[in-house]
């Protein structure tokens, strides 16, 4: 039985939270951390068998935990709210949402990064592509989620950011040793963060007089088996002097979907080592 956080403003007893993306690299770590504070869980992302396996890995760690799982496109609306409607018939209600469901260029060791080597020639297609997940793809499933909560005029929906949405991506740390191009990191994914921060103030200010809180969390370079050249380049530009461990989030999204963060809306929570602050 989960007690971890029983009795305190961290208890997230018998909630129910849905996470969409939810078996990516933060998505999975934020359904553990939910599920570790005593939440039931609805997941969705767009490969069921990963679901699947996850939803068998939360059943281990928390076997007190209620979970759901469905296939989940956000860029199509009719999906969102299906997985919307889902929460709604098996619990009649959401408590909490967290939107981690993006796409995000890589830059990881054997990754193709010829289509990010000038800003004056990234193709429209992954311009559009990433403006419909990351964008259009929130909208929608705020859209959908929020039309919920609205019937008991509470709940916390999460956005995921990035510091990148916050200063210009610091396009020195993906230059490497004997590249002839520069490689960068592509306009559209600082544009998509800051709309994103956006859409957070617009939907807080929206739900004014309500219980609905919106909120964004901003992480920052998360370590995920990158090279060590990208890796010390990263880490040199961060205060504490490394990346950060895709776990040390758990705590942020506990915070923000719990009774704990009950006076917080409209606002950025930024986790990134100190990157901002210089």
């Amino acid at each position: 039985m989960n007690q971890a956080y029983k009795g305190t403003p961290f208890d997230l007893t018998g909630r129910v939270v849905l996470i969409s993306g939810a078996t990516g690299l933060l998505g999975k770590e934020f359904a553990l951390a939910a599920a570790s504070a005593g939440a039931h869980l609805v997941m969705g992302d767009l490969n069921i068998s990963k679901l699947e396996s996850l939803k068998s890995e939360i059943a281990s760690a928390s076997p007190d935990t209620q979970t759901w799982v469905q296939v989940l496109d956000v860029t199509d609306a009719d999906s969102c709210r299906s997985i919307a409607q889902l929460c709604e018939a098996r619990f009649n209600r959401i408590d909490a949402v967290v939107h981690s469901a993006a796409i995000d260029p890589k830059f990881e060791q054997g990754s193709d990064t010829s289509r990010f080597s000038k800003f004056t020639e990234l193709p429209r297609e992954l311009w559009e592509a990433s403006l419909d997940v990351n964008l259009t793809g929130a909208f929608l499933f705020a859209q959908a989620t929020c039309k919920v909560m609205e019937k008991s005029g509470k709940g916390s929906v999460i956005f995921l950011g990035s510091n990148y949405g916050l200063v210009g991506p610091d396009q020195r740390i993906y230059k490497k040793a004997g590249q002839e191009h520069q490689t960068y990191k592509p306009a559209v994914y600082s544009v998509c963060k800051a709309g994103l921060l956006g859409l957070t103030k617009f939907l807080a200010a929206y739900y004014m007089n309500t219980s609905i809180r919106i909120n964004m969390l901003t992480p920052s370079g998360v370590w995920n088996q990158h090279d060590d050249e990208f890796a010390n380049n990263y880490s040199s530009r961060t205060i504490l002097g490394r990346m950060s461990e895709k776990n040390e989030y758990r705590g942020a999204i506990i915070f923000l979907a719990s009774d704990a963060s009950s006076y917080m809306t409209g606002a950025n929570l930024v986790i990134d080592g100190g990157w901002t602050a210089l």
